[in-house]
């Protein structure tokens, strides 16, 4: 009955979809053009270097380097091997979905245990600083000092997640773990001889190896760009047809209730599926305090957004990681953000000096003020660039290996 029930609910979504496309071609149309336009320019050119990177580092055993010499800092607080602390790092500086990515190949290579990955996954999928602060904070905000709040909450909630999450799992773990007492005096022997031992394992020539990470990175971000196109799609669909304006009529009944400005109810609905969309919505909204708008954006910053999610199970799906453990992280993870906001917002934004950013434009020449948003706007011209030259490597390395 169960899974009749599945079958009757995802044949009608598709179904209804499929009647929204034909019946908007032209705002659908609109909306995949901006969601290309986003992966194009920004996602794929910016997340490529550290998805490579991130291969490479696990071909030649340098993960199993940082493991060790991390690993009395990652086992007390996350309870999570030191190779763990590959992807925390990644993930901070590349932002999403670089966590889940690391993750699943971490898993894929037996370097963690199922618990420890859904662990793991759990605290290490975060925003980037670069989005953050460039296209939150100057490009949507015209505020670098809201940058500097959203960050320090962000990053701090998402350790607090992961030392509550330390604690998940615990009876499941079928096999204990013995902590071998090293007499080792130097570490970065050890440290070394594990990372040779790993590449020697690999056995593979370089050239085969950069082909193995450009394929795989490639592959990954195509998958992610799909998501991308279809959640900005769907999101356009779902306000055509009234769907949006319905829920977020219901949410301002509550809204009122707690004292948040109704207008911010759809601007939450749309965060609560891209993140992007739903930031800039929330920039444009009127409230009688800034303070209402920081604790929305660092709610759904902390949530990801369900495109977010959807590139999250994906990856995972190719793994045994559930992804249960992750979207109830996600919460939690918004919800300390808010604490946090609530907290730090007079001594990290009100305290501090003015600062005139309002004639900071993202979008024009006149950026050098602002470094984050430099780097993105020089981003967006080369990152075309950078897509199809990508891409057209990885057509020619498949070329090649079909005829050998």
């Amino acid at each position: 009955m169960g899974q009749l029930l599945k079958t009757f609910i995802y044949s009608t979504l598709t179904i209804f979809l499929t009647f929204c496309l034909i019946r908007f071609p032209d705002q659908a149309l609109e909306a995949g053009i901006r969601g290309l336009n986003m992966w194009w320019e920004v996602v794929f050119p910016s997340l490529l270097p550290f998805f490579i990177t991130a291969e490479l580092l696990l071909a030649f055993g340098v993960v199993n380097f940082f493991g060790i010499l991390f690993e009395p800092i990652m086992r007390p607080l996350f309870n999570v091997p030191g190779s763990g602390s590959f992807g925390w790092m990644m993930g901070m500086a590349s932002g999403y979905p670089t966590g889940a990515k690391i993750t699943a190949r971490l898993r894929e290579e037996k370097q963690l245990s199922k618990i420890e990955a859904e662990r793991l996954v759990s605290f290490t999928n975060n925003s980037s600083p670069l989005f953050i602060f460039g296209a939150i904070s100057a490009g949507f905000f015209h505020d670098l000092k809201l940058g500097a709040l959203l960050a320090v909450c962000h990053y701090t909630s998402n350790a607090m997640v992961g030392i509550c999450m330390r604690f998940y799992g615990r009876k499941q773990e079928i096999t204990k773990r013995r902590e071998k007492k090293s007499k080792q005096i130097f570490p970065l022997v050890k440290a070394f001889r594990e990372m040779h031992e790993s590449r020697m394992k690999a056995n593979k020539p370089l050239g085969e190896i950069l082909g193995d990470a450009v394929l795989n990175s490639i592959k990954t971000l195509v998958m992610v760009g799909g998501f991308i196109i279809l959640f900005s799609v769907l999101i356009k669909l779902l306000f055509l047809v009234g769907i949006s304006s319905a829920i977020a009529a219901v949410w301002e009944q509550f809204f009122i209730l707690i004292d948040f400005p109704a207008d911010l109810a759809l601007p939450i609905f749309s965060g609560l599926f891209e993140i992007t969309i739903g930031a800039n919505m929330i920039s444009q909204t009127m409230t009688d305090s800034f303070l209402q708008q920081a604790i929305v954006i660092s709610f759904i910053l902390g949530f990801n957004g369900l495109s977010i999610h959807a590139q999250v199970a994906s990856i995972l799906s190719k793994t045994d990681i559930r992804y249960l453990p992750y979207f109830f992280a996600r919460i939690l993870h918004g919800c300390f953000a808010v604490i946090l906001t609530i907290i730090l917002y007079k001594p990290l934004y009100l305290d501090r000096q003015t600062i005139d950013l309002n004639e900071i434009p993202v979008s024009h020449l006149d950026i050098t003020e602002n470094m984050w948003g430099m780097i993105l706007y020089y981003l967006k011209d080369i990152g075309p660039i950078v897509t199809i030259a990508c891409l057209a490597f990885s057509v020619l390395i498949l070329y090649k290996r079909s005829f050998k």
